[in-house]
C-alpha cells in the first residue's frame, strides 16, 4: 500500500508594514546571514519526508529569486499571494491539485517563524500521523488571562483551556483545501488554517510545541529570534 505523502505550503506574500523596513520582513537577514524565510524553509525542508513545497509570493516579489531555495528540486510551484492569508494558502493548495491526493498531508508554516525546531515538526508528524483530519503545534497559556466586555467589566478566563496556536499546522490535503476554499468563498476572516477546518465541524489535535517558535512581527522580535537561534 502506497504511503501518504507530505507537502509544505509557505504563505510568504506579506509586506510587513509594522517593521518599518524597505523590504518585506521575510527577507530581512538574521544573525546567521539567512533571511527569515530561508531559515524557516531550511528547518522545514531538512525533513526528507517532505516530497515538495509551494511558496505563495506577492506578484511584485523580486527577492525570492535570490533565495537558496528558489531552485530547490522540491519546489513544485510559486503561487500568487492573495489579499488575505487564506487567499494565499488557497492558491498554494490549488498548485498541488495535480500532485497531492486527498489523504496526503500538507504542512502550512508561517514564513516568519524561523525558530521552529525540527524535533517539534517531527513530533507533530508522529502524533498526528494516524489522524483522519490533522493537528497543530501550540503552547499552553500560563499567564492569567482577563477578558473585558463592552461595559468595562473584567472576567478571568480559565487558562487551563487556552492554547496559543503556532505553525506548522498539518492537515489532510482534501479536508484542508475544502476548508480554505469555503472560507474564501464566504469571505471569512480566518487567522489560521485550523480555524477554517474547525468551521467545517472537524476536531483537530493539539501538539505541544516550543515557546521559542515565535512569529516575527516587530523589530524587537528579530533580536529575540537571533537569541533563540543561537540556542538551537
Amino acid at each position: 500500500m502506497k504511503k501518504d505523502k507530505y507537502f509544505l505550503v509557505v504563505p510568504a506574500s506579506g509586506i510587513g508594514q509594522r517593521m518599518n523596513s524597505r523590504i518585506p520582513k521575510q527577507y530581512i537577514k538574521l544573525g546567521n546571514d539567512l533571511t527569515i524565510l530561508d531559515q524557516s524553509l531550511e528547518v522545514m525542508l531538512s525533513n526528507e519526508i517532505i516530497s515538495g513545497f509551494v511558496v505563495a509570493l506577492d506578484k511584485k516579489d523580486t527577492h525570492f529569486k535570490s533565495s537558496q531555495f528558489a531552485k530547490d528540486s522540491r519546489l513544485i510551484s510559486i503561487a500568487s499571494g492573495g489579499k488575505e492569508r487564506c487567499n494565499s494558502v488557497f492558491n498554494a493548495l490549488s498548485a498541488l491539485d495535480q500532485t497531492a491526493k486527498p489523504s496526503d498531508w500538507v504542512l502550512v508554516h508561517d514564513a516568519v517563524r524561523p525558530c521552529i525546531k525540527k524535533e517539534d515538526v517531527v513530533k507533530l508528524m508522529d502524533e498526528v500521523a494516524d489522524d483522519q483530519v490533522g493537528g497543530i503545534l501550540s503552547t499552553r497559556v500560563f499567564d492569567t488571562v482577563k477578558q473585558k466586555n463592552n461595559n468595562g467589566l473584567i472576567l478571568t478566563i480559565d487558562r487551563q483551556k487556552l492554547h496559543l496556536a503556532q505553525t506548522p499546522q498539518m492537515f489532510r490535503y482534501g479536508i484542508l483545501k475544502e476548508a480554505v476554499e469555503k472560507a474564501v468563498e464566504r469571505n471569512l476572516h480566518i487567522t489560521d488554517e485550523s480555524e477554517a477546518v474547525e468551521r467545517l465541524g472537524y476536531s483537530i489535535r493539539i501538539v505541544d510545541g516550543s515557546s521559542s517558535n515565535i512569529k516575527i512581527t516587530t523589530q524587537k522580535d528579530i533580536d529575540l529570534a537571533n537569541y533563540f537561534l543561537k540556542q538551537l
